[in-house]
């Protein structure tokens, strides 16, 4: 059975997703079937055979959430005394040897990661080669572009 890890605001997240989608989204879609059904016709009939589409999508988005809740391992990284080292959950400040630029992530789990919120996957190559090291570590990071070696300059339980 596949684990999810996954941080406290990543789990809270999904389950507010479902909340939504199971309260309101399937309720609606619901509805929509129903007045797109008394239209008539069903075979040419657009708005029922879109809102059926709209359906199935729902309900597998929902069966996908309920699994990843069901298996989740939920790392909550404040509770988890700061060593240094680069875990799971934690906020990275990381600094391009080459070019000096700074940049922070959050290591997060695959449904939480947003790479323009500084949120990025734990099975991202980044921070696949950041985890378990520390701060002052350098790492070296295979890009399409190249290689990049990046020094660790701080790592946060926040």
């Amino acid at each position: 059975m596949i684990k999810y890890p996954m941080t406290v605001e990543g789990f809270n997240a999904l389950k507010k997703e479902h909340a939504y989608l199971i309260k309101v989204v399937r309720p609606k879609l619901s509805q929509d079937i129903g007045a797109a059904r008394a239209l008539g016709d069903l075979k040419e009939n657009a708005e029922y055979h879109a809102a059926r589409e709209q359906q199935g999508m729902v309900e597998a988005r929902i069966r996908n959430i309920e699994g990843r809740l069901h298996n989740s391992v939920v790392i909550d990284i404040k509770t988890i005394p700061k060593t240094g080292k680069v875990l799971f959950g934690t906020t990275v400040k990381i600094i391009n040897v080459k070019t000096d630029e700074i940049v922070v992530y959050h290591i997060v789990g695959e449904d939480e990661a947003d790479f323009k919120l500084g949120k990025i996957s734990s099975s991202s190559p980044l921070a696949s080669a950041l985890i378990a090291r520390a701060e002052g570590d350098v790492v070296v990071v295979k890009t399409p572009g190249g290689l990049i070696e990046y020094e660790i300059i701080e790592v946060n339980h926040i």
